[in-house]
């Protein structure tokens, strides 16, 4: 068997016209993943893969090669939210109830010589209700594209398919707060939770005060650091000159630029806004306040690939004994090979 697919693999390479090396190695590299699964030296679970070249084999090589071109594009960051959400799981697709505290428990009180200690009280929790939802797009290989070989493509596509799914979790979380309704509570909130204004380091002070006058439902103090700086992408400049100026970038005198490396700077390239005042939010951890809750269902942490199990089977050739049917086949109809990407947040 490793016999053949070596003439194949060989084969394949002899049908380019002047190939690259570039491209002789990817095809190297989608027959070796060949070989090790019909050796045995891959686990795929439940699914044995069979002792003849099927079209269903070419499509396991299809998706081996996939998920080793889109993984690390998922992994590239445009967004790097993951300091600013509170992570949750739940069971399955249907509404479950978290309670959120609003104000903690009452301060112990002094107790005289054989006195006892008074009863103490619990604020009712606030009930919030969330669920998960299926995300998915479906991606066709052409059969064509497999018979030209065409690794540029499946590079490409494969590549495009991680960053979609990383993408689409970006943007998601980025709609958390730059929504009308969010900001529109906010400011109803009044001037500790939203203002408005350029990015500069006495807003960044102001920001900080604000944080630091926060109460619960008790009227205790909050311990909420202002740890993170979401920006617009219009504001990297800025926010490094802050972060960088050991004075005070916006005055032409020589105070101390006292938030200098209080905080980290975290972009949002999926910020709408409009110069000069480009927004920019302050974040407290979420271990402090959950203000932006990530769930997702349990027993899937990320973006899955799934194929389409072919529905061809290779019984003989019309043109004689000894010539197989060309394996690299996708589905009976039309030849094509199908992914799809799902993720659950």
């Amino acid at each position: 068997m490793r016999k053949i697919i070596w003439m194949l693999q060989e084969t394949r390479k002899n049908m380019l016209t002047n190939p690259s090396t570039e491209r002789l190695a990817e095809i190297d590299s989608m027959f070796g993943v060949l070989d090790r699964n019909l050796s045995g030296f891959a686990d795929y679970g439940n699914e044995e893969l069979t002792e003849v070249m099927t079209s269903a084999d070419f499509t396991y090589a299809i998706q081996e090669f996939v998920q080793r071109r889109s993984l690390p594009s998922y992994q590239e960051q445009t967004f790097a939210f993951e300091p600013l959400v509170h992570n949750d799981t739940v069971p399955n697709y249907l509404n479950v109830n978290r309670y959120q505290n609003r104000g903690g428990v009452d301060n112990l009180e002094y107790v005289g010589e054989k006195g006892p200690p008074r009863a103490g009280s619990v604020l009712d929790a606030t009930k919030r209700q969330w669920k998960v939802y299926r995300w998915e797009k479906q991606f066709d290989f052409s059969h064509e594209a497999l018979i030209n070989d065409d690794l540029g493509y499946f590079d490409d596509v494969a590549v495009m398919m991680g960053r979609a799914a990383r993408r689409t979790l970006e943007e998601y979380v980025s709609r958390f707060y730059t929504n009308a309704t969010s900001i529109a509570r906010l400011t109803g909130l009044g001037a500790l939770y939203s203002t408005n204004g350029r990015l500069t380091t006495a807003r960044i002070s102001s920001a900080r005060m604000a944080f630091g006058q926060r109460v619960d439902a008790r009227n205790k103090r909050i311990l909420t650091p202002m740890n993170f700086i979401v920006y617009h992408s219009g504001l990297k400049d800025t926010v490094a000159q802050i972060q960088s100026s050991e004075l005070v970038p916006e005055l032409a005198t020589n105070a101390a630029n006292v938030v200098r490396g209080t905080f980290t700077a975290i972009e949002d390239p999926y910020i709408a806004g409009t110069a000069p005042n480009l927004p920019w939010w302050a974040f407290c951890p979420p271990a402090q306040i959950k203000t932006l809750v990530l769930v997702r269902r349990a027993g899937q942490a990320g973006p899955m690939i799934l194929r389409r199990k072919s529905d061809i089977e290779s019984v003989t050739s019309m043109l004689g004994a000894g010539a197989a049917v060309d394996p690299i086949m996708g589905d009976f109809e039309s030849g094509n090979i199908v992914l799809k990407v799902t993720d659950t947040f």
